[in-house]
């Protein structure tokens, strides 16, 4: 008797404990189902639908993260750099290329998840108004710990980090899966030992 209630206890306490182990795996180390990857470039288009997958809902609700809708904008995070080296906040980086249309867009560096790496006296970002342009609507930010003349993204600490581009009304990313797109290219330019 005693047997059949420990085997029972064991087979209780293996699938409670698996299924939990399971749920947080899926929560905070999954990205998300329905990837859209371009180049050093991945987004969620289903984020803010009620398409998500339920794992992307337990994380809106868990971070209390309120996800763009499809027709309000999309949010495209790297944590590489085009050669495929991740991201580091001692490094300096060229980015460098156009955005796809939209109405306005931001850039800024992020710590853990999306939060915003903080610069002493700056915001932490870029926008799509106040970033010089070539003729061809390109632009080229220097992103990095020191000063840069032109497009400058302030970095600061230690560690890894990703660079989020927000795209806000870009009416033409509605059917992103169907359409090329081409996102800012990021070149490491060197880092501080």
């Amino acid at each position: 008797m005693t047997r059949v209630l420990l085997s029972v206890a064991l087979v209780l306490a293996l699938s409670i404990g698996g299924g939990a182990a399971s749920v947080w795996y899926a929560v905070n180390e999954i990205g998300g189902f329905g990837a859209l990857h371009v180049g050093s470039w991945t987004a969620y288009p289903e984020r803010g639908t009620p398409d998500a997958d339920p794992y992307s809902k337990a994380r809106f609700a868990r971070d209390a993260e309120l996800p763009l809708g499809r027709a309000e904008g999309i949010s495209f995070v790297a944590a590489k750099d085009s050669s495929g080296l991740e991201l580091r906040r001692r490094c300096t980086y060229r980015i460098e290329g156009t955005v796809p249309v939209s109405r306005f867009w931001t850039l800024y560096a992020a710590a853990n998840g999306l939060s915003p790496i903080r610069h002493e006296n700056r915001r932490p970002g870029l926008q799509s108004l106040q970033i010089l342009r070539q003729p061809d609507n390109s632009f080229e930010i220097a992103a990095g710990p020191h000063p840069a003349p032109g497009n400058w993204l302030p970095l600061t600490g230690e560690g890894p980090m990703s660079l989020v581009l927000t795209l806000y009304d870009a009416s033409a990313l509605n059917d992103a899966g169907s359409i090329e797109l081409e996102l800012p290219r990021i070149y490491r330019a060197g880092c501080d030992a």
